[in-house]
Formats: structure tokens, sequence, C-alpha cells
């Protein structure tokens, strides 16, 4: 499609008046063909108009109040069917049905998971397009619900764009390069990532698997290229070393639980002397937190500390991961996911993560999260219920381990 150039504000002005063609009744008629230039003329648009643009959303295609309001007073004076759908509907954003027929060009959902990365880091200085971010959330939510979603394994038989994806999007371990990548599809490693049909050869996630004989207690093992490849049908512990969500646009979109209780089950089916499904996880907030509490930790020597220096440091991560908050979840981002998918908090390991960002994060430390498929409802309601820290005997004591300190629970 050919675009005529614009001026800048001439640009927005263009799109809004598309965007008002496609809500009307013209657009019922054309909607493929005026989607296909909305999208066209947004992905024209420079970090200013597009801001611009966004203001203009918000303004324009916002509920008619008054009309809420006498829609409202008419269900309250008589609740009747008619005056609750008419409540219903103008109510509802007409944002809404904009991105619903904005999705009718090609390449539409990723035009609207590419408008809101644009949108998010914006909304601390405009509060107000939290109104477009709320109305996009509501259909992605529907969109992007477990029935549209595909697991696929990927392995070294996967198209070569998708391969690159996962080296580009890797936000865990980073993958060095093509011999590191086949390395993490041999026999003895699995990875499975959900796709969307409206969004080709692009993983919305995906998550790395170790086959293992017992927990593994460090990482290094599991990322190095020249590890051994152990036969798979010897293992009896699957490690979910790493988790990565794809797609920044579809952030706060939930796809992890379901992912990681799929894989349990579906690994389970294929390997029946599994018997331990757990993670290796990064604990990506600890040295933050303990630093912003305890300033003397910040400039430790990690390689020649005490093993009393040790286990103090390794108590204060057991009390940060058990009490530590934020809105009464668990402070650390990694814990929340992994307790809120019914996992357990079983044993935390030292100077797992030797990497420069492990060291950053936690000063190497790493966790195991174990998966019991019997416990895992129970887990799930307990956590969901009053947010409770599901933890093994063994983290517990050691949060109780005296450093000197009361526990912290800021």
């Amino acid at each position: 499609m050919f675009l005529r150039k614009r001026p800048a504000g001439g640009r927005v002005n263009a799109l809004l008046m598309l965007c008002q063609a496609l809500l009307s009744r013209r657009g019922e008629v054309s909607g493929a063909r005026l989607a296909s230039e909305v999208v066209a003329t947004y992905q024209s648009l420079s970090e200013a108009e597009a801001g611009a643009f966004f203001d203009r959303l918000v303004a324009t295609f916002s509920p008619d109040l008054a009309a809420v309001r006498a829609a409202a007073e008419a269900f309250a004076r008589e609740t009747s069917p008619d005056h609750l759908l008419r409540l219903q509907q103008v109510t509802e954003s007409p944002l809404q049905e904009l991105f619903r027929r904005w999705n009718m060009a090609p390449g539409g959902t990723a035009s609207l998971i590419a408008l809101r990365q644009r949108l998010l880091p914006t909304l601390a200085d405009h509060r107000h397009r939290g109104r477009i971010d709320e109305d996009l959330m509501h259909l992605f939510r529907s969109w992007f619900n477990r029935g549209f979603l595909v697991l696929q394994r990927i392995d070294w038989r996967t198209p070569a764009v998708v391969l690159e994806r996962l080296i580009e999007y890797e936000a865990v371990h980073q993958i060095q390069g093509w011999r590191d990548l086949r390395r993490r599809l041999e026999s003895d490693r699995r990875c499975f990532a959900f796709f969307h049909p409206a969004l080709s050869n692009e993983p919305l996630i995906f998550i790395e698997v170790a086959l293992t004989e017992g927990m593994a207690t460090e990482v290094t093992p599991l990322l190095d290229p020249d590890t051994p490849v152990i036969d798979p049908s010897r293992a009896d512990t699957a490690i979910f070393y790493s988790i990565t969500n794809c797609q920044d646009g579809l952030r706060g979109i939930s796809f992890g639980n379901v992912l990681v209780k799929q894989v349990v089950e579906d690994l389970g089916r294929e390997f029946r002397r599994l018997k331990t499904f757990a993670t290796l996880s990064p604990i990506p907030g600890f040295r933050a937190w303990l630093t912003a509490r305890e300033p003397r930790w910040e400039n430790v020597d990690i390689a020649n500390m005490s093993v009393a220096t040790r286990r103090e440091l390794t108590a204060l991560c057991a009390r940060y991961l058990l009490h530590a908050k934020r809105d009464n979840e668990p402070a650390d981002s990694v814990a929340r996911f992994h307790l809120a998918n019914g996992a357990s908090l079983e044993r935390l390991n030292w100077m797992t993560d030797r990497s420069p960002a492990g060291l950053q994060r936690s000063f190497g430390l790493m966790a195991n999260y174990a998966y019991r498929l019997d416990d895992l409802e129970m887990n799930h309601e307990a956590y969901a219920r009053a947010f409770r820290v599901k933890a093994s005997r063994m983290i517990e004591r050691l949060a109780r381990v005296e450093t000197g300190r009361s526990p912290a629970t800021a």
C-alpha cells in the first residue's frame, strides 16, 4: 500500500480520521482495507507522534460519561433487562471496538502488541493513557487464552527463524550462538514454547528443561556446551532452568503457569521414571533488597568469604524469599511466579550462578522450586487465598538462623 507523505501533525490527524471511519458504518463494509490503512499509518508515526496519538485516542474514544450516567439512573429507577443492556453498551469503551476492527488487518494482532509495547513506558508520566492499556489487556486476555495457544516442542529441526528467536529472546541465560543452542536441544534436553495462530513463527513464551539424574544444584553444567549427553531414559528429574516471556507488549498476560503445568504433564507421560520436577531459578531481587537495608554487603568479597558469612548470607536470602513482601506478595518476581503456580520453595544453592548477572542479582545464589503434581492445586489455592509461601523445612529452619537482626519484612 502506498501512503502519501504528510506533515508530522497531519499523520496523527489522518490516523484519527481513519480510526473514526473504521468505527463507522463504512468501516463495517470495508473493514479489512481500512484496518490495513490504520496499521500502516500508525507504523509510520515517530515517538512524539505516537504519544500525541495516544492522547487523542483517550480523548476521542473514551465512554460518554453523560450517557453512562443517564443509563445508570434509568437502571436504578427500573432494573429491567433492557436498561441493563443499555448500561452495558454505554459503559464499554469505544476503544475496544476500535481495536477489534484494527485487528482485522493482516498483522493487526502483532501491530496492537507493538502498540502496547510502545505505550507501556509512557504510562508513569501519562496516567490517563492507562485507559488504552486497560482496553488492550481486556482484549488480549480473550485473544490469548489457553484455548488459542499451541504448545510446540522446539528441536534442531524447528525452522531457523524460530531458533533465531530463541537466541534473541532468551532472558535468563543468554544463548552463546548456534553451538550453545544445539546443546540445549539435545536428546537429554527439552524446549517447549507457546505459539498463537495470529503470530506466525513468534513464540510467546518458552521453557528450557534439562533431564538429569538427581536434582541439579548448579547451572553451569547445564549450560556448558561440552557437557556429555546422557541417556534421557535414565533421568529421574526434570530441571526447568529457564523460562522466557518473549513479547513485551503482552506483559501481564499469564502464560507461564499453564506452560509449566502442561510441560510437567507431557514429560511425565514421555518419561515414566521422572519423579521430580524442579526449577533452578535466579533470585533477581535479593542483592538489591539486602544492600538497600544493609550497605555493608555492597562490596563484600564473595570469593574469600568465610563459611560463617556464607551461612549468614544464605540465611538472609531464605528470609528474603519467605518474608520480604510487595503488596502482600513475595517481593521476588521469580518466587511470585512459581509459588502462584503451586510450586514449593525447596532449597537454596550457594554460588550456583557465577555469571556477572548472577553475582549482581543474588551473590550467585539460586533456588530450587519443586513441582509435585499431587500438591499443585493445594499450594496454588493457599497462595491465591493468603499468599502463603510453601517452603521446605530446610528453608524454614534456614530463615530462622540468627544473623544479628530480626527478620526483615519490608
